[in-house]
């Protein structure tokens, strides 16, 4: 896997002040994407174990509040098989920290058999995540007035509830207020 950045003190991407990892590789290619040179697979810097030990490191501090996954596409099925790994190592280190994950595909889709992102990481992947923001990037759509999301299609999910009772569940963070 590669990514494309890591923002060290990230405000945008989630509520508080976040590390944001933007791993490459997406097949949406959403027309007006704000992040088009992540859809190579190979775009950046090949993700290893030191990249993932100083996501750990950044993560320490008391005032960052969380991951948050991004993109190119996290969901992607190659992106899926490496990030497993560092989701269960957050999980472990710093279980008060929140996980975002951005995808343009909707959680009805992954949760599809067949469907072309899911994979044998898929629903693992989604138990480890806290707030998920799904659906494509639909530039007709765009709305610079919501929080945390860019088009008004996409919504902004309570994972961990939506996954314990089976319906979906929007988090308050996708309110305008």
């Amino acid at each position: 896997m590669y990514y494309g950045e890591i923002k060290k003190l990230d405000i945008a991407d989630g509520p508080g002040c976040r590390v944001s990892l933007f791993v490459s590789g997406c097949r949406n290619h959403c027309p007006g994407c704000f992040n088009e040179e992540t859809w190579d697979f190979c775009y950046g810097r090949e993700y290893t174990e030191e990249t993932e030990a100083y996501i750990l490191e950044l993560l320490k501090p008391d005032y960052i509040d969380g991951l948050s996954l991004l993109g190119g596409d996290p969901f992607e099925p190659e992106n899926q098989k490496v990030l497993v790994k560092l989701l269960h190592r957050v999980r472990r280190t710093y279980p008060e920290k929140t996980v975002w994950a951005y995808t343009g595909y909707t959680l009805e889709d992954l949760q599809t058999e067949g469907f072309r992102a899911r994979c044998a990481a898929t629903d693992e992947m989604l138990s480890l995540i806290d707030i998920l923001v799904d659906g494509p990037f639909v530039l007709a759509l765009k709305d610079i007035s919501l929080r945390f999301r860019g088009s008004g299609n996409q919504r902004v999910l309570d994972l961990r509830e939506t996954l314990k009772t089976g319906e979906i569940c929007l988090s308050h963070y996708g309110t305008r207020d």
